[in-house]
Formats: C-alpha cells, structure tokens, sequence
C-alpha cells in the first residue's frame, strides 16, 4: 500500500539543485525516510537518474555504525563518486553523525552533489544547522499522515475513517495494522520505547517519573491554557511532588525539540502583540496523546480541536491562539475588560483567518458563543467556524463561514470558500 505524499515530494522536487543541504524534520515514524528513500528515489529513478548516482546512508542501522565517523563516512562518499554527472546523497537520521556540521559543511563544497538529510530533533534543525550554515540549510517540515491523505487508504465511510483516526492518529504504519491490539501496542510502544527513551537519553534526564507525569498532564489538557507554574501546582496538589517552573520549563522544550508537542503562542488580535503568559498545547499526532493515556480521555470535541490545529500547520500555515478585548459590565454595572478567544489565527504570507473548533452549533445560544469573539474583531479577514456536522460551506449576514468537518478536511482550499 503506497501512501503518496504528493505535497512533501513537490516540496523537496521545487529545492532539487539549489545549493543547500535539504532538511527534511519531524517526529520519528511520521514517514521522513519513506519519503527520501522511497517516494523521491523512485522519483529520480523515473526521471533518468542512474542508480549509481544517488548515494543513500541510514545512519540509525547499526550495519553502518562506522560510517557515523565523519572521515569514515566522507571517505565512503568520496569513493561512490566517480565521474561530473550529478549525485544525489541521503543521510537518514543525520543527528547519528558525529561532528555532523562538519560532514555537511564538506558535502556543500561538492560541486556535483545534491544533499538531503531527514532528522528527528529540532536542535539539531534551530540550533546546529542555522548556527553552521547561515542560509544554506532548507528545511523541508514532515507531519503524520494528515486525514486526507489517511483517508485515500481507508476502506470505508468518512464516519468511520474518522472514529479511526481521531482513535488512532496517522502515524503511517497505523494504516496497515487490522486489530485494535496492534494499534494500541504499537503507539503505546512506540511512546514509551521510542520517544521516551529517546528525550530522556538526549538530555539526560534523571527523574524519569516527572517527565511522564508532565507528559499526562500536557495529554489531559490538549487546548487549554497553562504554564509551568500552573503545572508545578498540579504537581503538588495532585502528585505531591515538588516540581519547579525551571525543571517543568525544561521538560516541555525537550518535548517540542522531539517534535512530540506544538507550543502555540497567545497573540493579542486588536494590539498587534504576543501575550507571554498561558500557551496551548497539542500533541503532534492524537494517536500518541490517546495512547499516553491508555485510550481513557478521548473526548472528541478536544481531539477535533488539536486535528484542526495539525492540519492548518501541514497547510504551511503558521498558527497561533487569538486575544480579543471586549469591554462589557458586571452586575452592579461597573466597567470591565474581559478577554475572548479565538481558537487559531492562521497566517500565510498575507493570508490570515481567523478559526474557530466549535464541534457542534445546534442551539441559537451556542451559535452566538462561538461567534461572539470573532464579532469583535473588527478587521476584514475571513472568519471561519468548523463544525463537526457534514454540511456544505455557508455564509451568514456578518460574512462569517461556517464550514463542515468534512469538508474542511477533505477540501485543501476550504478555507477559501
């Protein structure tokens, strides 16, 4: 079964010969290598490229731990190629590498040579390769199978494809396992032996009991508002432990390093600034949240939430929580200011939208709270809400849309109508 991922293989097709080191990122076992080693090398095989010419290195296989040496592994480079046609080098999991800066710096002064390298740890993206390379690294983002590309696999209804996935997640290995069994032993596996192991390893953490109790506490929250010093009370309220803000704070960036979470910033909408205080957090792919929390919390509302909030950003969107300020009075008729939210402001180069997960809207009073802080912003943006009713995209007397789940996640222009 041959899930293509037509828009990540364009996107590394569109950076083919233009001098810098394509990275392609994201959390482990959402597809990278499948895309560079089998999606893209039959691409160039399909376009004429002789085989000999494209040079492919797994530097997570144990077969090839010597090459993890920098001399070994440009030595072996140095070796394939032989002639002034151009090649075209894999490094999978390139974080392997020792002193890989160097190997990278040293592939670039190949004129002939065409480099891309998958990786599963954003320091190893935001800190070593900007850091190193000043512009001549070209990232290329990888998430989990996002629904629709999910459901152009799934044998049946859109119903049921999406009980599945909102379960399951898009992990892309998910897709081929038949029983409830394999699915929950693979993520919650995965979880525990992979990703874990992995955060926990990397940064050398030594109170393996805290990192899991954040991680349950961030799963059981998906969408809502909190900072470490509200997670430090949980803590000690709930696990009487003490936990400080700085060990928390620590823990929730080795999160995002590893791709395994999204931190998503508050933005004032009227004031034009970010509020520090208070962030959201989504899990990269819900299959994993639901697992870290043994299938228990599956509220359908929350989980629909954090899709939307991962499809807007596998749209290349950037995405944050909205503010607006609204002033109303209090019931002895005194002024006050109260905040509203706006689930996600999404922007795109000059495009903004202005979204709300409303998942359903069947009262007149419910209908009017979801609507209610995008009536107060005040600009001309489109404002749009989703619901989780199959309906089609409808326009009311404010301009405001409303969209169907459906077809917001099967449409990839839905947000245009």
């Amino acid at each position: 079964m041959e899930i293509k991922r037509n828009s990540y293989l364009q996107s590394i097709i569109d950076r083919q010969h233009n001098g810098m080191i394509k990275i392609i990122t994201g959390v482990r076992r959402c597809g990278k290598s499948y895309l560079l080693f089998t999606l893209y090398y039959k691409y160039l095989i399909e376009h004429d490229i002789d085989k000999n010419h494209i040079i492919t290195i797994a530097l997570d296989d144990r077969r090839n731990k010597h090459l993890r040496n920098p001399d070994e592994i440009l030595n072996y480079i140095d070796d394939k190629i032989i002639d002034d046609k151009m090649y075209y080098i894999f490094l999978d999991e390139v974080q392997f590498l020792d002193e890989f800066e160097d190997v990278l710096n040293s592939l670039l002064h190949i004129k002939n040579a065409d480099v891309y390298v998958t990786g599963s740890n954003s320091k190893f993206l935001s800190t070593d390769i900007i850091t190193e390379f000043r512009g001549r690294g070209d990232e290329i983002r990888i998430y989990p199978l996002s629904f629709k590309e999910f459901f152009s696999v799934y044998n049946g209804s859109f119903d049921e494809a999406w009980d599945e996935y909102f379960t399951y997640g898009g992990l892309p290995q998910i897709v081929s396992m038949n029983t409830v069994k394999q699915k929950t032993d693979y993520l919650s596996n995965l979880f525990s032996k992979v990703y874990i192991t992995d955060v926990i390893e990397r940064n050398r953490i030594q109170n393996k009991d805290e990192l899991n109790d954040l991680l349950n506490i961030l799963a059981s929250s998906i969408g809502s508002l909190t900072n470490p010093t509200k997670i430090a009370n949980t803590f000690k309220s709930v696990k009487q432990v003490n936990c400080s803000n700085k060990t928390i704070s620590s823990y929730i960036e080795y999160l995002v390093d590893s791709f395994l979470i999204s931190k998503v910033s508050r933005y004032d909408i009227k004031g034009r600034k970010y509020i520090n205080a208070n962030l959201k957090y989504y899990f990269v792919d819900v299959g994993l949240r639901n697992a870290r929390l043994n299938f228990r919390q599956q509220e359908e509302n929350h989980i629909m939430e954090n899709i939307i909030y991962n499809e807007l950003l596998t749209r290349g969107y950037n995405v944050d929580v909205g503010i607006v300020e609204m002033n109303s009075k209090d019931t002895t008729g005194k002024s006050i200011r109260r905040q509203l939210e706006v689930d996600f402001v999404a922007n795109q180069g000059s495009k903004r939208y202005y979204i709300q997960s409303a998942f359903e809207m069947h009262s007149h009073e419910k209908t009017e709270q979801e609507k209610k802080s995008l009536s107060h912003i005040g600009d001309s943006f489109k404002k749009i809400i989703i619901i989780r009713d199959n309906i089609k995209a409808r326009h009311d007397e404010n301009g405001f849309v409303t969209i169907g789940l459906k077809e917001f996640l099967l449409n990839e222009n839905s947000l245009e109508f």
